[in-house]
């Protein structure tokens, strides 16, 4: 399994934001995932998938004017101050 770091920034002037987020966030939700609660458009997804793979899955959910970077996390590759749960989850996984 692969851990990846997955990043969005949606547009928030776009008219239907709310049920955009909301459909963003249902859909990433199908991965095996944690976030921080503190980073509410963060979190790191565990899938057999590629970063590129994850990425055209989540792309399907959003458009041009928003933003997105899946990032593979590796052994000795991240640091960071996240909550304790969020590293033991991704420590366990990587």
């Amino acid at each position: 399994m692969n851990v990846h770091l997955v990043v969005w920034v949606m547009n928030e002037e776009k008219p239907d934001y709310d049920s955009a987020w909301a459909a963003f966030v249902a859909h990433l939700d199908r991965y095996e995932s944690v976030g921080d609660p503190e980073l509410d458009s963060v979190r790191f997804v565990s899938t057999s998938l590629s970063a590129g793979q994850v990425s055209a899955d989540l792309l399907t959910k959003l458009d041009g004017s928003d933003k997105l970077i899946v990032a593979q996390v590796m052994e000795g590759t991240y640091c960071g101050w996240l909550s304790k749960e969020v590293w033991a989850w991704t420590e366990a996984r990587v």
